[in-house]
């Protein structure tokens, strides 16, 4: 697979500097040497280009944002992340400023060939393709080094709808294990909040971690709490008093605060993964939060519209319980179910419960499994 092909590739280079390409990559004139000037100055960092679009069916280049940097979900799998306005604000001075990502995608980038060993190469026991990317990340930052983008420097890559190649066992079962080491030896309880998003992940074998477990107690690598709070404070945590976090899916669609703050009413949008106007939490005390505010039905008969009010500890009308195998969310003061009939004419409702898909909910991170 990929990654004990990179490390044969990388024992048998002789220049200081490793530059790890995928195959399918088209460089624009002038792209390595801002990469190498970084690498340079500090071989601790370890560089990755602007990754630019190349369309498989017809080879048209389009030029990616400059305003982007690597990120992940709970699931673990890798998301590019809109910077927040304030950071852009802040690039507005120096627009070619290195990006600091807390992850890299993991096919293109540079990284000193000394460094690369000191650090303990690719984790040799992951197969074909995936979850690779995630276990450098983490591994580079949590034990003393940096990730950057470098604005400078562009490359064309083109992207797959699928793999041209089969992999042993299925794809997801691959993916998961690769991914299952990565979580094990690196993101300490945190990993917790992976196998909530991903409950079948916990059936599949990972084989043996203790080299990669000595390998992060001999670099002296931090905590995954250190990574959270100082290299991905966007990622938001559960709280402990979570039940269950995330996106609330209806299909492709999420339940959506639309904008709208207190006393608006909710609706449903297309769900985008971004977190903001669709993140949601249902917490041991019965409330459906979004920030501080929470969903409330304004009165208890069937066709009552669901507002965002101020959450208060002891109001019933904010009260909430998953039921049906955390499919359905009833208002428990009422017995009605949270509804999307009548999204389109005026927001949310409660009615009366039933097995309509109007009425179909999921948390995308369940924590009472």
């Amino acid at each position: 697979g990929l990654m004990r092909s990179r490390v044969r590739g990388a024992d048998a280079a002789q220049a200081k500097v490793l530059t790890f390409l995928d195959s399918h990559c088209e460089c624009n004139e002038h792209w390595l040497e801002p990469l190498l000037e970084r690498v340079a100055e500090d071989k601790t960092r370890v560089v990755s280009p602007i990754i630019d679009v190349i369309n498989m069916d017809n080879f048209q280049y389009v030029g990616a944002s400059a305003d982007l940097k690597g990120g992940f979900d709970w699931n673990l799998v890798f998301k590019w992340d809109y910077m927040t306005p304030e950071q852009r604000r802040a690039r507005q001075g120096n627009p070619v400023a290195p990006i600091k990502t807390p992850m890299i995608a993991g096919g293109l980038f540079v990284m000193d060939k000394s460094y690369f060993e000191e650090l303990g190469k690719y984790d040799m026991m992951m197969d074909v393709w995936g979850g690779e990317n995630l276990e450098i990340s983490f591994r580079v930052w949590q034990c003393g080094g940096s990730l950057e983008i470098i604005p400078c420097s562009r490359v064309g890559h083109v992207f797959r709808k699928q793999h041209p190649y089969t992999f042993p066992g299925g794809s997801g079962t691959v993916f998961a294990r690769n991914t299952r080491r990565a979580a094990e030896v690196w993101m300490d309880e945190y990993k917790n909040f992976y196998y909530a998003a991903v409950p079948s992940a916990r059936n599949v074998p990972y084989g043996n971690i203790q080299s990669r477990m000595e390998l992060r107690k001999r670099l002296n690598c931090k905590p995954f709490k250190w990574y959270l709070e100082n290299v991905y404070p966007e990622l938001r945590v559960p709280d402990h008093q979570d039940i269950a976090f995330g996106a609330l899916q209806q299909g492709t669609n999420c339940l959506d605060t639309l904008g709208h703050f207190a006393d608006g009413v909710v609706g449903v949008y297309e769900c985008h993964n971004a977190g903001g106007n669709q993140e949601w939490a249902l917490t041991k005390d019965k409330s459906v939060k979004h920030m501080d505010l929470c969903l409330t039905v304004v009165d208890r008969a069937p066709g009552s519209l669901i507002k965002l009010q101020g959450c208060r500890e002891n109001d019933s009308r904010q009260k909430w319980e998953q039921i049906e195998s955390n499919s359905k969310l009833r208002h428990v003061g009422s017995n009605l179910c949270l509804d999307s009939r009548n999204a389109k004419n005026g927001g949310l409702t409660v009615e009366i419960c039933n097995p309509s898909l109007s009425q179909q909910w999921k948390f995308t991170l369940n924590l009472q499994q």
